[in-house]
């Protein structure tokens, strides 16, 4: 059978893209429980998911853990990315292609037992400091509430607990309550140690974000993979795994 010229050039054009598209890459960053570096191996609840997820999808895509608040640069700038685990907000809505939620999560600050109990958003908002990263979710949604009074110094969470333990800060907003008693156990910081504002700060569901150029039919498969989880029970079942290993029991 002969091709026309015409055909021709569109085969080779067409064999040239798919040469030429990019594999798609995960991203990541650490925030246990959800995603974190354990000795040589990367886990947490939604490294678990994800994980899951691709087994019913039969992808075999990397993953790849990037420094804290580079992996949304990476979302943005690099084409077919997938990060985990991501709060999905208004202003990211239209930025990325979404699949979930897989958890949601609440925010409260924290302080040390037997300092002065702030018990109110406005004894928060009079605070001397409350300290955060430096940068990200968090202190963007903080300073678009009105507080005046952050010092956005940590560049990790350990930072975060480590300044709050030496009398450095009396106050620190970053993790859940499942990340606080994470670094809490990774520190040894002992039971009765921190006490919870009885403040929600900030509540959302996270999820997978894909870039948007990614393709819709992966996009749709890893949410029909992340339904099939959850009516399985498996989702439910990672997610009570890490409640379990996080002792939760151990926060006042």
């Amino acid at each position: 059978m002969k091709l026309s010229r015409l055909t021709l050039a569109l085969l080779c054009l067409l064999l040239g893209t798919f040469a030429r598209a990019e594999p798609y890459q995960i991203v990541t960053e650490e925030w246990a429980p959800y995603n974190y570096q354990q000795g040589d191996q990367l886990t947490g609840m939604a490294t678990d998911i994800v994980q899951a997820i691709m087994m019913l999808t039969g992808d075999s895509f990397d993953v790849v853990m990037v420094p804290s608040m580079r992996s949304s640069l990476v979302l943005t700038n690099r084409p077919r990315t997938i990060m985990y685990s991501m709060f999905r907000t208004p202003e990211r809505e239209p930025l990325y292609k979404w699949v979930g939620p897989i958890v949601e999560e609440a925010i409260h600050p924290y302080q040390l037992v037997g300092t002065p109990p702030v018990d109110s958003l406005e004894q928060l908002r009079q605070a001397p400091q409350i300290t955060t990263r430096h940068a990200g979710l968090i202190p963007d949604v903080l300073e678009a509430q009105g507080f005046t009074n952050l010092q956005k110094r940590a560049t990790s969470s350990q930072q975060l607990y480590r300044m709050l333990l030496a009398g450095r800060t009396g106050i620190i907003v970053g993790d859940t309550d499942a990340g606080v008693a994470y670094y809490s156990a990774q520190l040894g910081i002992a039971p009765g140690t921190l006490r919870r504002v009885p403040v929600t700060l900030y509540r959302s569901a996270l999820y997978i974000a894909f870039s948007q150029d990614s393709d819709d039919a992966t996009v749709a498969a890893w949410a029909e993979a992340l339904d099939q989880l959850r009516a399985s029970g498996e989702l439910a079942r990672i997610q009570q795994r890490y409640a379990q290993a996080m002792a939760y029991d151990r926060l006042p």
